[in-house]
């Protein structure tokens, strides 16, 4: 026993090169280098061995599960057939789940080959969430709260080589259902790199995962693709941000009603706002049940 506290002690006490050195107290020590949050480094969930890993839980786990538990309607593939090179895809953003649903609706060849811009703070704070989404997902860390020139480097690479691209571009979940208002992160990287942006209106995840709940619900979801828009020469990344979110209000639009009507509205400029009436909570919940209905679900 005092042989083996002996050598507890020795080990205990143990220095370089055998621990890490220590820094004189006469020198500024200089800051460690981070490695979560935008500093994770994601590039290995983008290699092969990773890829198939993520192509096989999309295509045979992923897939399946959601068709059984939120069957959803996919329209509009037709509009984004003319892509030749990658986009960004840009949804409005409810749930959670909006990931799965959205990403087991794109065509396989652009599945595979997309990336998930996912808030720092929340999907990278702790390294077991970092390597999890990264592989799933492939998502990349994403700085919400304030510009990040290495996030928006990362995203601009990726879009560079090939890597399509989906950015929530309200930064975050809705909290009542109603929009929030689009940020600029799509409409600068499209600027950036020349990608299009590809409007999406998804509707029915927020029943399947609300925020806060804490099991998900079966019901009918529907996923809307709008024809791909480009940044108009002149214009600046607020002005084409309004435009991206005025593109997925009226597809919103077109789900509620029906694409001529829909049409009609756009051109005399009267579609109804993505953000909701500016009223109190009830008569919002109100509207929106009104204009997206109610969908019968079957709690699991």
């Amino acid at each position: 026993m005092t042989a083996q506290r002996s050598l507890l002690r020795t080990f205990q006490r143990r220095s370089f090169p055998w621990a890490a050195p220590t820094c004189p107290t006469t020198i500024e020590p200089e800051p460690a280098e981070g490695t979560l949050g935008v500093d994770y480094d994601t590039s290995w969930s983008r290699r092969y061995p990773a890829r198939l890993a993520r192509a096989a839980l999309l295509d045979w786990v992923s897939a399946p599960a959601v068709r059984l538990l939120a069957p959803q309607r996919i329209r509009g593939l037709d509009r984004i057939e003319m892509l030749s090179g990658p986009a960004i895809f840009a949804p409005n953003h409810v749930s959670h789940f909006d990931t799965v649903i959205l990403l087991t609706s794109l065509p396989d060849h652009v599945r595979h080959r997309t990336v998930v811009a996912a808030g720092a703070d929340y999907f990278f704070d702790k390294r077991w969430k970092a390597h999890l989404w990264s592989l799933t997902t492939a998502a990349i860390p994403i700085e919400r709260t304030k510009v990040n020139r290495a996030s928006a480097d990362l995203a601009a690479s990726l879009l560079a080589e090939g890597w399509s691209l989906i950015i929530y571009p309200e930064g975050g979940r809705s909290p009542d259902g109603w929009a929030q208002p689009f940020r600029g992160g799509a409409a600068y990287l499209s600027r950036r790199t020349g990608a299009p942006v590809v409007p999406v209106y998804l509707e029915g995840t927020r029943e399947v995962l609300p925020k806060n709940a804490r099991g998900l619900r079966h019901a009918a979801t529907q996923v809307v693709f709008g024809t791909p828009i480009s940044n108009v020469t002149g214009e600046d990344a607020r002005r084409f941000s309004e435009r991206i979110e005025q593109a997925v209000a009226e597809l919103a639009d077109e789900t509620a009603t029906d694409w001529w009507v829909a049409r009609r509205r756009a051109r005399a400029g009267s579609t109804p706002s993505l953000r909701g009436p500016d009223a109190s909570p009830w008569r919002r919940r109100w509207e929106l049940e009104s204009r997206i209905g109610v969908p019968k679900r079957r709690d699991k």
